[in-house]
């Protein structure tokens, strides 16, 4: 019994040690790339560097500046402007297509395959286009009706498309994954509503919503992240334009970082970015109580 027992020591002990080796080349990838960088990036924020001369230690005072500067609040407000508009436009309309397609349509299978096309999509290809449709000379949009807009010409206007493309890019993968909710649903409490006499609408806000509460959470807590870290859409539509009004925090980083060659103060605004995204996600997490089924 004893020897019994230390032969199955030593076979748990050689397991432990093959799965370390199986694990151990990305343990070391997120060391090297993720750990080391973000601890490196953290002590930059709190000096002066331009990549060329020495590092200079300068405590708070790029937070500070940061903090007392109209331009990062002004960033700040397109910031907040286009990650709550697209976390609730590319939350609701795919829902609702979800809620279409899985009502099992005629073709349902095709438009889960269109809609997810453009996720799928390289930005670069993502933005000629649409660049294209906007194009205040050419543009589809405006030779289709007849219009004279700017749109990513015009200071009030650029935000906009900027959120409808973002939206339209993120349809596809949001429907995918509230259709994987869907299948969680049990069908016998959808004819139970039938035979009550309950509507389409009805069931869909006092059946469907709630049941897929916990999947609804899910997009919603990623489309936020994501929103709030957008950068290749704004670097290759608008590069910040025009007159500062798609300029966000990721790519305001970006150019201070490699524009500017303020490595400090590029380091500050991704802790900033950070903690801002972190206490959101907290906030949502202690939210999901009031709203999602079956949480505690």
């Amino acid at each position: 019994m004893i020897k019994s027992k230390i032969d199955n020591n030593m076979k748990n002990k050689i397991k432990n040690r093959i799965a370390f080796f199986y694990i151990l080349p990305s343990l070391i990838g997120c060391i090297l790339f993720i750990f080391i960088p973000s601890i490196m990036s953290f002590l930059l924020s709190f000096s002066n560097w331009n990549l060329l001369t020495d590092i200079k230690f300068c405590g708070f005072e790029n937070y500070l500046e940061l903090i007392g500067s109209k331009e990062f609040w002004f960033i700040l407000k397109n910031t907040l402007i286009y990650a709550i508009s697209v976390t609730i436009f590319a939350t609701i309309i795919p829902l609702i297509l979800a809620e279409i397609i899985n009502s099992k349509i005629r073709g349902s299978d095709f438009f889960k395959t269109a809609y997810f096309l453009p996720f799928v999509t390289p930005m670069i290809v993502i933005a000629m286009i649409w660049q294209w449709i906007f194009d205040p000379n050419i543009g589809f949009l405006n030779t289709l009706f007849k219009l004279h807009y700017n749109w990513l010409y015009d200071k009030n206007l650029a935000m906009l498309v900027l959120i409808i493309v973002s939206v339209w890019k993120l349809l596809g993968y949001n429907i995918i994954i509230l259709l994987s909710g869907y299948s969680s649903i049990n069908n016998q409490i959808y004819e139970a509503a039938r035979i009550d006499g309950s509507s389409r609408i009805t069931t869909f806000i006092k059946i469907t919503i709630p049941l897929l509460s916990p999947t609804i959470f899910f997009v919603l807590l990623i489309t936020t992240i994501s929103s709030f870290q957008v950068f290749d859409l704004i670097y290759l539509m608008t590069n910040g334009g025009p007159e500062n009004s798609t300029n966000i925090l990721v790519y305001w980083l970006y150019k201070n970082a490699f524009e500017f060659f303020n490595i400090g103060k590029a380091s500050a605004i991704a802790y900033i970015l950070f903690i801002f995204i972190l206490t959101l996600s907290i906030i949502q997490w202690k939210l999901r109580k009031k709203w999602v089924i079956n949480e505690k």
